[in-house]
C-alpha cells in the first residue's frame, strides 16, 4: 500500500468505493473524506497530473459524486421545486448542471442532473447531505416522491484524447453525444451510464457503474483500452478547475451564498412555470444586488500551492481557492468581496508567507466559452 487509509478512517463509518482496490493497486498517495466516502487525491505530483489531463487522458474515481434519485407520479413537479433552473426543456436522454436553494436563496448543492425517465432524475452530489434536506421538502410539499440515495459509481475519463478511447468501449454512440447528455450500456456485461460530463473544464466522460460488484472489473478493462493513449489515473485537478473557473462546494460556495453572489444567475430562472423553493427570496436579491460578489483574482509572487484556509483580504474579504497555473505561470484564484469593492484595481492578501498584492480580472481564466469541453 502507498497510503495507509488508517490515517484517516477508524472504524467502518466512511465508505469506500467499488473502485477502492483498484485505487490502491495503482498507488494512490492520498485521500480526503466527502460525502462520508474516501476520494482518491492524487497518485503522482498534481502539476503532472495537471498535465496529463491537458495532455492525454485521465482516469478519476469520483463515486463520491453520491447519486440521489427523485422517482414517483410527482417527480418532475419535485425536481422542479428542488431548482430555480427551469427543467420543463431537460428531455429524458439529457441532463443539466443545476442549483439546489433553500427558502432564503443559500446554495444547498450544486449537482448534475440526470432525466432518466418523464419522472425519474438523478442528482450527482457535491459534499453535502442532499438526500436529506430533499426528505424534508418533501414532506412538506404533498407530492408522490420516492427519494434514496443510489448505490452507483461514476467514474471519471478526461483529456483530449478521452473520445478516442471512450468510442473503443462503446462505439459510434460516442461520436454524436451531445455535451451533457447519457445513454446506458453494457461493457462486457458491465453495466453503466455513459454520460458527457465531467469536473475539469476538458473534454470528458463520466462512466456511471451501474453494479457496484463490477468496481474493479470496470477501472481495468478502462486502464485495459485506454493504454494505447497513454492513460492514467488521477485525483482532482484543483489547477484545471480553476482555470475553468469550476467552483468547489464548500468552498467557493456555501449555504450562505445565493447564485447572485457568484455568478451563477444563468441558472436561475424565476419566471419558470413551476414553483421552486426560494423564489421570492431570490428574486428580492435580484431585484436589491447581492451585498458581497466572487471574482477572479491573480495573486503576486513565487508560486502557491493551493490554499487550506481561507486567506483573508485586507479591508474585508477573503481568498476561497488559490492555485498556480504553470501555463499562465501566475497564481490564479477566486476571491469573496463586499460589493462595493469590486471595483478596486488592487487587493493586499494576508498569505502564510506574508502580504501579497493581487488585481481583480475576469474569469474563467482559460476557455470562458468552454469550447473545450463542448467540442
Amino acid at each position: 500500500m502507498i497510503f495507509d487509509p488508517a490515517l484517516i478512517q477508524r472504524g467502518a463509518r466512511l465508505k469506500r468505493s467499488p473502485y477502492f482496490q483498484a485505487t490502491q493497486r495503482a498507488g494512490c498517495r492520498g485521500y480526503t473524506v466527502y460525502n462520508h466516502m474516501l476520494l482518491p487525491i492524487r497518485y503522482d505530483s498534481f502539476e503532472a497530473e495537471y498535465e496529463r489531463l491537458l495532455a492525454e487522458v485521465t482516469l478519476w474515481d469520483v463515486s463520491v459524486e453520491r447519486n440521489v434519485e427523485i422517482a414517483g407520479a410527482d417527480g418532475a413537479k419535485f425536481a422542479e421545486l428542488l431548482t430555480p433552473r427551469d427543467l420543463s426543456k431537460c428531455r429524458v436522454g439529457e441532463g443539466r448542471y443545476v442549483l439546489i436553494t433553500d427558502e432564503a436563496g443559500g446554495i444547498v448543492n450544486d449537482p448534475v442532473l440526470l432525466r432518466i425517465e418523464e419522472n425519474r432524475f438523478w442528482l450527482a452530489c457535491a459534499d453535502s447531505d442532499v438526500l436529506l434536506w430533499a426528505k424534508g421538502v418533501a414532506r412538506g410539499s404533498g407530492l408522490r416522491v420516492e427519494l434514496r440515495e443510489l448505490d452507483v459509481a461514476p467514474l471519471q475519463v478526461q483529456g483530449p484524447k478521452s473520445r478516442e478511447l471512450v468510442s473503443d468501449l462503446f462505439g459510434d454512440r460516442v461520436s454524436s453525444l451531445g455535451y451533457y447528455h447519457f445513454f446506458e450500456a453494457k461493457l462486457e456485461g458491465i453495466p453503466v451510464m455513459v454520460t458527457r460530463t465531467g469536473w475539469t473544464g476538458e473534454l470528458g466522460y463520466e462512466l456511471y457503474l451501474l453494479d457496484p460488484a463490477r468496481g474493479v472489473d470496470l477501472w481495468n478493462r478502462v486502464l485495459e483500452a485506454g493504454r494505447r493513449y497513454n492513460i492514467a489515473p488521477t485525483g482532482p485537478s484543483d489547477i484545471r478547475r480553476i482555470e475553468a473557473g469550476i467552483l468547489n462546494y464548500g468552498i467557493d460556495m456555501t449555504l450562505d451564498n445565493s447564485p447572485y453572489e457568484l455568478g451563477l444567475e444563468r441558472l436561475v430562472n424565476l419566471d419558470k412555470p413551476a414553483d421552486f423553493v426560494g423564489r421570492e427570496a431570490l428574486r428580492r436579491i435580484s431585484r436589491e444586488g447581492p451585498k458581497k460578489k466572487l471574482v477572479g483574482v491573480e495573486i503576486s509572487g513565487t508560486k502557491m500551492d493551493l490554499n487550506f484556509t481561507r486567506y483573508p483580504i485586507r479591508g474585508g474579504g477573503f481568498i476561497t481557492s488559490c492555485v498556480h497555473s504553470p501555463r499562465l505561470k501566475k497564481n490564479i484564484g477566486y476571491a469573496m468581496l463586499p460589493a462595493e469593492r469590486t471595483a478596486e484595481k488592487r487587493l493586499e492578501v494576508d498569505a502564510p508567507d506574508g502580504v501579497r498584492s493581487a488585481v481583480i480580472v475576469p474569469m474563467p481564466f482559460i476557455d470562458p466559452k468552454k469550447e473545450i469541453a463542448k467540442s
